[in-house]
């Protein structure tokens, strides 16, 4: 027997396709809860050790109240990122101390139900003001120390991610956006497939679907678990090397990947959607050593990798590309 594969499923109709848009810039709040999950952990490291191990050296004892809410696996309260399109901090703060005790107090019996929780978390469900403005206050510090200072670099790969959106659109119609949106993603007219933790079901019911680019959303898409609230999936974009300085620290491929490693991508830049077996048969390596390096290049944002026909077959990144070109010259 298979092993089951957990999967989102979002259920379109007429209207929803029609309605479905990318949102023009990231969400702060989304941004600011994908990046509590990355700093609790230590995946994606050649993408954001760097950004990891610096926030973390500069955090105050105000981000304890974030990490309950927002845990690195499982649940994280749907009151955070309340899914308005918010595209400046205070604009969704205002949601977010806006929510309605009922939502609240939902959202705790919710986390409440896989893991104990802290003798404040009662205070919060009940929408009493002190704990609101402490979370706002422990928001807004969080916010300055890992996120705002890379907020220009974030928007700008940000929008140019909506560029290449916008051409698939323009060339194949929201359902060529759909099938293209991420590895992750499968598109069986009229749903929307995506490998998740957990089973789940999204009928939008012609509310429309909100596209949200982000930086810090790592590995698939994630969408809200309460399927009352708006529409809302929050997808990964290509991040470019070197994003959390600024700069991209880039003199060669071969010396920042390898040598085999650096092959590898130059092959996928020269053939795009080249299979894995295709990598290894051209390198005279193992297929194995081919996909792991693969795996290596995708966690670094240098590659995406696609399932067609049962193989994986890999295209680069932009910054991928643009790494050896960098390197070429």
């Amino acid at each position: 027997m298979g092993v089951h594969q957990n999967t989102l499923r979002v259920h379109f109709e007429a209207e929803d396709l029609a309605r479905t848009r990318v949102q023009h810039t990231p969400d702060p709040l989304w941004e600011t809860l994908l990046s509590l999950h990355l700093l609790q952990g230590g995946t994606g490291q050649p993408v954001f050790g760097e950004w990891r191990s610096w926030v973390r050296q500069r955090l105050d004892r105000s981000v304890g109240l974030l990490l309950t809410l927002a845990p690195p696996r499982g649940y994280s309260v749907d009151f955070l990122t309340p899914g308005a399109g918010a595209t400046d901090l205070e604009t969704g703060l205002d949601a977010v101390l806006s929510t309605p005790r009922s939502l609240l107090a939902a959202d705790r019996t919710e986390l409440a139900a896989s893991r104990p929780l802290p003798s404040w978390a009662p205070s919060l469900a009940a929408g009493e003001l002190d704990v609101l403005h402490e979370l706002g206050d422990a928001v807004r510090r969080y916010f300055s120390v890992a996120v705002e200072p890379y907020w220009p670099a974030i928007v700008s790969q940000a929008r140019a991610d909506r560029l290449q959106r916008g051409e698939i659109v323009l060339d194949g119609g929201v359902e060529a956006l759909l099938s293209t949106l991420h590895q992750q993603v499968r598109w069986q007219s009229p749903v929307l497939e995506i490998d998740y933790p957990v089973d789940q079901e999204l009928r939008l019911g012609g509310r429309g679907l909100l596209l949200v680019p982000s930086l810090f959303c790592w590995q698939s898409p994630v969408t809200l678990l309460d399927a009352a609230r708006q529409p809302v999936l929050v997808y990964p974009i290509d991040r470019r090397p070197g994003w959390f300085t600024g700069v991209t620290p880039i003199r060669s491929a071969t010396a920042l990947l390898g040598r085999t490693r650096a092959a590898v991508l130059d092959i996928i830049c020269a053939r795009p959607l080249v299979s894995t077996t295709e990598i290894a048969a051209e390198l005279r390596i193992s297929a194995a050593g081919a996909s792991q390096h693969a795996t290596v290049l995708r966690d670094s944002g240098l590659i995406v990798t696609d399932r067609a026909g049962g193989a994986a077959r890999h295209r680069p990144t932009t910054f991928g590309s643009a790494l050896l070109i960098v390197s070429a010259s």
